[in-house]
């Protein structure tokens, strides 16, 4: 029974780690652009011009 209470407080203190650093991660900025990432894929390529000897 002891095992278990130690595996949830260790459980519990993982997550609190993960959601500092999610809230870490906001506050710096990390998901400003939402915008661009959605459209980088299409730019990926440069574009061949086929009439060309």
């Amino acid at each position: 029974m002891n095992m278990i209470f130690m595996l949830i407080g260790i459980s519990i203190f993982l997550a609190l780690i993960f959601l500092i650093a999610f809230f870490w991660a906001s506050k710096s900025g990390q998901h400003d652009d939402t915008h661009t990432p959605a459209i980088r894929i299409l730019f990926d390529d440069e574009i061949k011009n086929t009439d060309e000897k």
